[in-house]
C-alpha cells in the first residue's frame, strides 16, 4: 500500500524563531482506490516573503572556502611576518598553491636522493617526527636502531669486528656531515703524529680528484686543509691512482676516492690505490690513509658488484662514508660514516654530555635532528635484506641499460658513462653545430623531465653532458618514455635555428663569420622553413 502526496507541496521552516503560520485549513482527509490511499493536501496560502540571509559581516572566519575569502585577494607580505593571523585553511591553501609550481620529484632525474618509500615507512617516519633523536636517554630504542644500523653497513663493508666487537661509527644528516667528521679525524690524528715528532702542523692537505663533491671543497675551506686535486681529461673522467700517489707528502692526511663519481658513476679504483700508497708508504714511512667517499656507491657495490675490493678489506681503508638517503632508500637527511676501528677516531673529537638525563657521547656537527631517517633507514634494511636491496639494484642498473639502449639509438649520442657503476646515464651531443645539452635539457623541462646539463671538472671541462639517474623508482616504461621524450625535443630544436653563430671556412683554412645581414637572411629562411612545417591548413 503507498501513500502519494502532490509534488512541490512541502514548505521546511528554515528560520526557527519566525515559523511561518498558515491560516485554518480542512482537515486532511485520504480518498481509497483499489492500491493506493491518495493523501489530500490543503491549499497553500501565499504568506509575505520571508528573509533567510543576512549581510555578510568584515569578518569571513565563518566562511569555509578559502578561496572566498580575502586570503586570495591580497598578497601576504613575502619577507616580513604578517601583522594578523589567518586561519590554517587559508595557511595551507596559500602554500600548497605555491608548491604546485615545484618540479614533480619522481621526475628529477638530477637527483641521487630516494623519492619513494613505502607507505608503511612513511607512517614509522610520521609517528617519530616529533622525537629529538639527541636525546638517547629519553629515546633509548631510537638509540638502539641507531646502533643497530651502524653495525649492519659496518659489516656490509667488511669492517674486521671480532665476535662481540661494536662497529665505530655514527649517523648523520648526510654525507656531507660524514666527510667532515671523517676529515677531522684525519687531520687529528695527523696532527697528534707530528707533534709526538716534533714537526710543525700548520699545512696539511687532502688529496682527491678534480671529479669530487663539493662537500670535500667545504671541508678543505672551513677546516684549512689545502686540496690537492688530480685533473680529469677528456675520455678518463676519475682519479688517476697513479698521479694521485704523486701528490702525497708528508703532510697528507689521507687521499679520497670515490665509489661512484658525481659527474658520470664511475668507481675509482680503490685497489690500485692501496698497493701504490702502500709502496710509497714503505718508501717515505708516511703512513697516508685512504678514506672512501661511497655516498653513491656503498649500497650498490656490495649488492651488484660483490667481487669488487674496494672497502675495509683493503688495509688503508680507515673510514668510509655512505649516503643513506641515495641508494640506501630512504627519503633525505641521513648519512653514515664507519671507521675501521675505535684507534681510527681520536677520543679527544668525542663530546660527553649529562644535561640531558644520563653521560652520552657525541661526534657531530650539529646537536638536534629528528628521528624518521633513523627509523627509516632501520626499516629499509631489515624489510628488504641482502635479498631485497640486491634486487632493487640490479632493476636500477637492467632500466638504465635500457635508456642506454634507447639514446645509443638515436645515433646523436656519445654515452661518457660506464656500464659498471652508479645506475646512471651520462651523454653528450655528437654534433654541436646547431644546439647543445644545455638546450636540450631546457626543452625536457616541457614534459616534465628535469635532467641537468653541466660541464665535466678541470681540465675536461670543455665536455658537456646530459646526465640521468636511475633511482629504485624510475621504471623501464619511464626510461622508454624518456627516450621519446629526447627525440621529440631534438626534432623540436632541429627545426628552430641553430643558436650558434654560423661559420664558414674560407679556403686558406681561416674562419670568417657570416655578416650579420647574411645571418639574419639565414634566420629569416629558416624559421619561414620552419613555419611552413608546422602549417595544418589555410586561415
Amino acid at each position: 500500500m503507498g501513500v502519494l502526496g502532490a509534488p512541490g507541496r512541502v514548505l521546511q521552516c528554515i528560520n526557527k524563531c519566525h515559523p511561518p503560520s498558515f491560516p485554518k485549513s480542512p482537515p486532511i482527509s485520504f480518498s481509497k482506490s483499489s492500491n493506493f490511499s491518495i493523501l489530500l493536501l490543503p491549499p497553500l496560502v501565499p504568506q509575505t516573503t520571508m528573509v533567510l540571509s543576512k549581510t555578510a559581516s568584515e569578518s569571513d572566519v565563518s566562511v569555509h572556502s578559502t578561496f572566498a575569502s580575502r586570503y586570495v585577494r591580497a598578497s601576504l607580505p613575502r619577507f616580513r611576518m604578517p601583522e594578523n593571523s589567518i586561519p590554517k585553511e587559508a595557511a595551507y591553501q596559500i602554500i600548497n598553491d605555491e608548491l604546485m609550481l615545484d618540479g614533480n620529484p619522481r621526475l628529477n632525474l638530477a637527483s641521487f636522493v630516494t623519492t619513494w618509500m613505502e607507505p608503511e615507512c612513511d607512517r614509522l617516519m610520521m609517528q617519530a617526527i616529533n622525537k629529538n633523536y639527541v636525546d638517547m636517554d629519553e629515546y633509548p630504542v631510537t638509540t638502539e636502531l641507531q646502533n643497530r644500523c651502524v653495525n649492519m653497513i659496518a659489516h656490509l663493508f667488511n669492517a674486521p669486528l671480532g665476535e662481540s666487537e661494536t662497529a665505530v661509527g655514527v649517523g648523520t644528516v648526510g654525507s656531507s656531515e660524514a666527510i667532515m667528521l671523517a676529515g677531522l679525524a684525519f687531520k687529528r690524528k695527523w696532527q697528534i703524529k707530528r707533534r709526538a715528532e716534533g714537526k710543525p702542523t700548520e699545512k696539511p692537505n687532502i688529496v682527491t680528484g678534480a671529479n669530487v663533491q663539493v662537500c670535500w671543497e667545504k671541508f678543505a675551506r672551513y677546516f684549512e686543509v689545502e686540496l690537492k686535486e688530480v685533473k680529469l681529461r677528456e675520455g678518463y673522467y676519475v682519479m688517476d691512482p697513479l698521479k694521485a700517489v704523486e701528490l702525497v707528502d708528508e703532510n697528507t692526511i689521507c687521499v679520497a676516492a670515490i665509489l661512484g663519481s658525481t659527474l658520470n658513476g664511475e668507481f675509482e679504483d680503490v685497489k690500485l690505490l692501496n698497493d701504490l700508497l702502500t709502496e710509497k708508504n714503505k718508501e717515505t714511512g708516511w703512513n697516508t690513509p685512504i678514506h672512501v667517499d661511497a655516498a653513491s656507491g656503498g649500497f650498490i657495490a656490495p649488492f651488484i658488484y660483490p667481487d669488487l675490493v674496494w672497502d675495509f678489506r683493503l688495509p688503508l681503508v680507515k673510514s668510509i662514508n655512505v649516503s643513506g638517503h641515495k641508494y640506501g632508500l630512504v627519503y633525505a637527511g641521513i648519512g653514515w660514516v664507519i671507521w675501521r676501528s675505535k684507534e681510527d677516531l681520536p677520543d679527544e673529537l668525542i663530546f660527553h654530555i649529562n644535561y640531558l638525563g644520563a653521560d652520552q657521547p657525541t661526534f657531530t656537527l650539529n646537536f638536534s635532528k629528528g628521528s624518521s631517517q633513523v627509523i627509516a633507514q632501520y626499516y629499509q634494511l631489515i624489510r628488504l635484506g641482502f635479498e631485497g636491496y640486491k634486487n632493487v639494484m640490479e632493476n636500477c642498473r637492467e632500466n638504465m641499460l635500457v635508456l642506454k639502449e634507447g639514446l645509443e639509438k638515436t645515433d646523436r649520442f656519445n654515452i661518457v658513462s660506464k656500464d659498471n657503476g652508479v645506475p646512471l646515464v651520462a651523454f653528450s651531443l655528437k654534433d654541436h653545430s646547431r644546439h647543445d645539452e644545455f638546450e636540450v635539457s631546457d626543452y625536457l623541462r616541457r614534459f616534465g623531465w628535469i635532467v641537468p646539463a653541466y660541464t665535466m671538472a678541470p681540465d675536461a671541462q670543455h665536455v658537456t653532458v646530459l646526465r640521468v639517474v636511475i633511482r629504485e623508482d624510475f621504471s623501464r616504461t619511464l626510461a622508454e618514455r624518456l627516450v621519446l621524450d629526447i627525440q621529440k625535443a631534438l626534432q623540436a630544436l632541429d627545426a628552430l635555428p641553430p643558436s650558434k653563430v654560423s661559420e664558414e671556412k674560407c679556403q686558406n683554412g681561416t674562419i670568417v663569420k657570416k655578416t650579420e645581414l647574411e645571418t639574419q637572411r639565414e634566420v629569416t629562411r629558416i624559421w619561414k622553413m620552419y613555419v611552413q612545417q608546422r602549417k595544418t591548413g589555410v586561415c
